[in-house]
């Protein structure tokens, strides 16, 4: 039996989570007062390397994939969308194919990555907006390209990023979104006409919004006031200190609320680096400066960020936003409003899935399917919600969402979880967070084999 005391983010509470064999057996509420915070593992949507791991490297290899994903884990991250950049067809391919070999050769992979994310190439030529993205293979978009990439990995690629200024892109979206992959809308120079039509052929997301656009900008109207405004896109922000003034991210968080929000690092293979001048396929040239910018060497553009999520969600919650609502946007948000992002083999009717139920008189229920080690007896139950520990957020009316909570089986995997707890970093000149969170395995997100029962009072 194992166990894990931490306070709870919503509730500043501390709790003590009890194991056994794996699987959740008891919370309870403990008197002592804890400094670590307990957390679901982080969700990123977007990474393109860590740790001199680069995932846009030429001859990219299963090795460096699997290398990537442990990098990752140490700093929280246990489900995210490696990152592709726009290159040459052939090289996008060949990433996708190492990616997909080295889902089989670790399984625990698969719960890792649940998909990719193509940032590109169909995105804007122009200098500004095209940021570090090669001009040469920039290109119009392409369904057969697209089902070409599918064939190559086994239908992972989940999520593409392109700029609607294209002619072919409307009927691009509206196949993709067909086909039950997202797209986003980044590094474009598109008109709030485009940005629209976009919307209503099947766009549904944001990428780092407020970067990937031209310096200067009509006062209005521009792309940003329409992402902005419209509440069928949901933002992804990258809250590193540098792509985003503080006073911008407060009025982007501020535009569309807490539900349409996304934390993404857009880390680097520079992430964790030391300062200097570095030769990258993502940029070539680039300058890392020792307050943690990465920029194309000689321009005010960026080249991607090298800091990890579980800072952006640090910064977050020094400068704007409560730590449970910051963790929010780095754990719940990216999965709950994408249900075709689960763990291999999900199904409502099988294993993972916890469903929201609907509001029943003065009581919430939530409706849970398991499965437990080494049977596949699914059993059925329903208990109280208690949102401060299941990370749940009860919605009104029909709609219905899920959320994995699932917990690694092998013992050495819980052990390096339980070995690397994260440091979270204080603003500078704010004190309010001291403490750390911890990458227990009890909080791991999609890592693992067997949902998370649990057992309440």
């Amino acid at each position: 039996m194992n166990s894990v005391i931490g306070r709870d983010p919503h509730t500043g509470r501390t709790v003590e989570v009890v194991m056994r064999e794996g699987i959740i057996a008891s919370i309870t509420d403990v008197p002592t007062v804890d400094d670590a915070w307990l957390s679901p593992g982080l969700i990123d949507l977007q990474i393109n390397g860590y740790g001199g791991f680069d995932l846009n490297a030429d001859n990219l290899t299963p090795d460096t994939v699997i290398n990537l994903a442990y990098s990752v884990l140490a700093t929280g991250v246990t489900t995210f969308l490696p990152t592709i950049i726009t290159a040459s067809e052939e090289k996008i391919i060949d990433c996708l194919r190492a990616i997909a070999a080295a889902r089989q050769l670790k399984p625990v992979l698969r719960h890792m990555i649940p998909g990719v994310h193509v940032e590109g190439p169909h995105l804007s030529p122009e200098d500004g907006p095209r940021g570090a993205h090669p001009r040469e293979h920039i290109r119009p978009p392409s369904i057969a390209e697209f089902d070409r990439w599918q064939r190559a990995c086994g239908d992972l690629v989940k999520l593409v990023t392109i700029s609607p200024h294209f002619d072919e892109a409307l009927t691009y979206i509206a196949a993709l979104r067909d086909r039950n992959t997202l797209v986003s809308i980044g590094h474009s120079h598109a008109s709030p006409e485009q940005i629209r039509a976009a919307v209503e052929a099947g766009a549904t997301l944001s990428t780092h919004l407020g970067n990937g656009v031209s310096e200067t900008l009509p006062r209005h109207p521009n792309l940003l006031w329409t992402q902005l405004a419209d509440d069928r896109l949901t933002a992804m922000l990258i809250a590193d200190g540098h792509h985003l003034p503080d006073d911008t991210l407060k009025v982007m968080l501020r535009a569309k609320g807490l539900d349409r929000a996304i934390l993404v690092s857009d880390l680097v293979a520079l992430g964790g680096m030391p300062p200097g001048l570095y030769e990258t396929p993502v940029g070539g040239l680039v300058e890392l400066r020792s307050d943690g910018r990465l920029g194309v060497a000689g321009t005010r553009f960026l080249a991607g960020s090298v800091v990890p999520l579980k800072d952006a969600v640090a910064h977050l919650a020094a400068t704007h936003l409560s730590l449970s609502e910051s963790l929010r946007l780095a754990t719940q948000n990216p999965i709950l409003s994408r249900p075709h992002w689960r763990a291999p083999g999900w199904s409502p009717r099988r294993s993972y899935p916890l469903h929201m139920g609907q509001r029943r008189g003065a009581s919430n229920r939530i409706r849970m399917a398991s499965r437990h080690a080494g049977s596949r007896t699914r059993k059925r139950f329903t208990m109280k919600a208690r949102k401060s520990l299941c990370w749940l957020q009860m919605e009104h009316g029909e709609d219905t969402r899920s959320l994995h909570f699932l917990v690694p089986l092998d013992p050495k995997l819980i052990d390096f979880c339980r070995r690397n707890v994260l440091g979270i970093r204080s603003a500078k000149g704010r004190s309010s967070i001291r403490s750390h969170l911890v990458a227990s395995p009890i909080f791991l997100g999609t890592l693992g084999h067997v949902f998370s029962p649990f057992v309440t009072k």
